[in-house]
């Protein structure tokens, strides 16, 4: 409420490769940080109007959270490797919304989420996803959907508008 009453607000959460990637053995820890990706599109979408965006950082720095690991083989994890980034998306000339970013090692990166195009039919049973498979999973032709400024429904929109053509094939 304070940022919708001042028509501006910054936020940045803070996610991890594992909520993005998955990790063995942290099923809780991914869980979470693959939770707070969704609710920074959630955020970014319903901000958006009050000039509020939000983003998430995975970042890649050697902290308190690593106290007791051998680090040694680690290449520079410094946390002041991360900060520019938090820096920038929290700073008021950022200018994008509902990203998430990977920062650490002197690496900077944007992650996101791809759909394969897939295919449409109008009748479907286990045997013809078995023998679409390939198709279904074909990443050559890919749809991005950033969930700002129209998420779910941009995919929605896609979706309905090539269920629609192919009908109207037949």
């Amino acid at each position: 409420p304070h940022m919708i009453s001042a028509n501006y607000g910054r936020v940045v959460l803070t996610t991890s490769c594992s909520g993005l990637y998955g990790s063995k053995t942290t099923v809780n820890y991914g869980m979470s940080k693959a939770g707070l990706m969704g609710l920074n599109n959630v955020i970014a979408l319903e901000g958006g109007d009050h000039g509020i965006l939000s983003n998430t950082i995975a970042p890649a720095a050697v902290t308190r959270m690593a106290d007791g690991l051998d680090t040694t083989a680690y290449p520079p994890l410094e946390p002041e490797l991360v900060a520019p980034m938090v820096a920038w998306l929290a700073h008021e000339s950022c200018s994008v919304s509902g990203e998430h970013y990977v920062a650490g090692g002197g690496r900077m990166a944007r992650a996101w989420t791809v759909e394969s195009k897939g295919v449409w039919q109008s009748d479907w049973s286990p045997e013809a996803v078995a023998g679409n498979l390939d198709a279904i999973r074909n990443s050559a032709d890919q749809w991005v959907f950033p969930p700002y400024p129209s998420g779910m429904a941009d995919h929605l929109g896609e979706t309905f508008k090539w269920a629609h053509a192919e009908r109207t094939k037949a």
